[in-house]
C-alpha cells in the first residue's frame, strides 16, 4: 500500500508480522494541543494487567513487543511513535489498539490527524489512516493490529472519546491514580501526568512533583533522518552518542561519568550518578540512560547532563533526539532537542541544580562548537565554568 492510498473508516489490510514503525501525527500550529500516542495490548477486549499499556510513563512492554518512541518535529509537521514487533506479541494477546490522547485540548483543535504503519525493514509504508472530523473527542482509537486466520491485520478505527486518556485507558481495565482517591493497595495505579519542557517554560521542580527521592532516570533517544551528516563512508549503525554528565558535589568535589575513560560512576557511593552502559543503537533499543539517586540530592551542587557525538558524524544536524527525565516517585519530564544548525559535536542536555535541598531541572538544548583541538568534554566544562583538568581518553 503506497503512502496515497489512504484507508476508509473501517477497512482492514494486511500487515507482515515483523517490526513496524507506527507513526501518528498531525500539523503544528498556534493553538494546536500537544498529542500523545500509546497502545494497549488486549485479551478478550481488556488488558491482563496495567503493564499492558505502553505510553509515555510506560515505554516498554515486558515482552518487548512494544515500545514508545517519542516525538518529533520536522516540516511543520508534529509525529509520536511506537515500534510494534508482531513477532514478539505472546500468544495470548488477540489485539493491539493504537490510540491518541491530545494534551490541553481536543482533537478538533489538532490539524491532519493521521496513523501510518510503516515495515521497517522494507521502509514502505503498510497502511494508513487519515482520521475524519473530529470535535471535542480528547482521545482517539485510530486503529489496532488483530490477529486473522494466523496473521496480522490492521483495522483502521476512529473511536473518539469525550473523557481524555484516563477515559480511554480505565474503558480497558487500566487503574489509573486519582490525587484525591488513595490507591489501593494491591497495585499501584498507572500515573498519567507528565511535564515538557519548553523554550518558554524550561524549568521544574522535581520536589513540586514529587520526585524527591528515589532514582531519576535520564534517557536519550534518537533517529536519524536520511540526510543526516555523516562522514563519507560512515554507515549509519557506526554512529555512536554518549551520555554524559559533569557534576559538582556539595563537598567541592567535581568530576565527569561518561563511557569515556569508563568513567561510569557509582549509585551508592560518590558521585551518586551511574551511566548504564554505552548503546551505539539509539531508536533501535532503549538509547542511553544515566542514573541518579534522589536519596543523595543534598549532596549534589549542580550536574550537567550533555551528549557527545564520539563517531559516525560531524555534526548533530539531521539528528531528532528526545530527553526523558522519569523519577521513580512523581511525574516524568521530556523534551525535545531543536534542529542543528551549526556543526556540533557537544549538546548540553540538561542543568540540574540543588536550590534550597530540591533539584531544579533547567532544558539546556544547547549545541556548542568546539574550537580546533578542543575536546567536547572541555568545550562543556567551559560553557558552564565547570574548571576541571582533562586528559585525553579512550574507550
Amino acid at each position: 500500500m503506497g503512502a496515497d492510498m489512504a484507508m476508509p473508516k473501517g477497512s482492514n489490510a494486511p500487515v507482515p508480522t515483523t517490526v513496524l514503525r507506527v507513526e501518528i501525527g498531525w500539523r503544528s500550529g498556534p493553538g494546536v494541543p500537544d498529542a500523545d500516542a500509546s497502545a494497549l495490548l488486549l485479551t478478550g477486549g481488556r488488558v491482563r494487567s496495567d503493564g499492558d499499556f505502553v505510553f509515555y510513563n510506560q515505554p516498554l512492554h515486558s515482552s518487548g513487543a512494544v515500545r514508545h518512541e517519542g516525538k518529533r518535529e520536522a516540516g511543520g509537521r508534529v509525529t509520536d511513535s511506537l515500534l510494534v514487533d508482531l513477532a514478539r506479541v505472546e500468544g495470548s494477546v488477540e489485539r493491539v489498539v493504537l490510540a491518541a490522547s491530545a494534551d490541553g485540548g481536543t482533537f478538533g483543535q489538532v490539524p491532519g490527524l493521521y496513523i501510518e504503519v510503516r515495515d521497517l525493514a522494507r521502509d514502505e509504508v503498510v497502511a494508513r489512516f487519515d482520521s475524519p472530523g473530529a470535535t471535542d473527542e480528547t482521545a482517539f482509537l485510530l486503529g489496532e493490529f488483530y490477529r486473522r486466520q494466523g496473521a496480522w491485520k490492521f483495522r483502521a478505527v476512529g473511536q473518539g472519546y469525550s473523557t481524555g486518556l484516563e477515559g480511554l485507558a480505565t474503558d480497558f481495565g487500566i487503574t489509573v491514580d486519582e490525587p484525591q482517591r488513595p490507591a489501593p493497595l494491591a497495585a499501584e495505579p498507572v500515573r498519567l501526568g507528565k511535564v515538557t519542557l519548553t523554550k518558554t517554560a524550561p524549568t521544574v521542580s522535581l520536589a513540586k512533583q514529587g520526585g524527591s527521592s528515589g532514582a531519576l532516570r535520564v534517557n536519550l533517544n534518537w533517529q536519524t533522518r536520511k540526510h543526516f551528516s555523516a562522514r563519507p563512508g560512515a554507515r549509519h549503525p557506526d554512529l555512536d552518542l554518549d551520555l554524559c554528565a559533569l557534576y559538582e558535589l556539595a563537598d567541592g568535589r567535581k568530576g565527569v561519568v561518561q563511557a569515556l575513560g569508563d568513567a561510569f560512576g557509582s549509585l551508592h557511593r560518590p558521585p551518586y550518578i551511574h551511566l548504564d552502559g554505552d548503546d551505539r543503537t539509539g531508536a533501535a533499543t532503549s538509547g542511553e540512560n544515566l542514573t541518579v539517586n534522589l536519596d543523595h540530592t543534598q549532596d549534589f551542587r549542580r550536574i550537567l547532563v550533555f551528549v557527545t557525538l564520539y563517531e559516525g558524524a560531524h555534526s548533530f544536524a539531521g539528528l531528532n533526539a528526545t530527553v526523558a527525565l522519569q523519577p521513580q516517585h512523581g511525574a516524568p519530564i521530556d523534551f525535545s532537542l531543536d534542529e542543528c544548525t551549526v556543526p556540533s559535536t557537544v549538546c548540553a542536555l540538561a542543568l540540574l541544580t540543588n536550590t534550597g535541598g530540591d533539584l531544579v531541572v533547567r532544558r539546556e538544548a544547547r549545541y556548542l562548537v568546539p574550537d580546533r583541538r578542543v575536546s567536547p568534554q572541555r568545550t562543556v566544562d567551559r560553557a558552564y565554568g565547570w574548571g576541571m583538568n582533562w586528559t585525553p581518553g579512550r574507550k
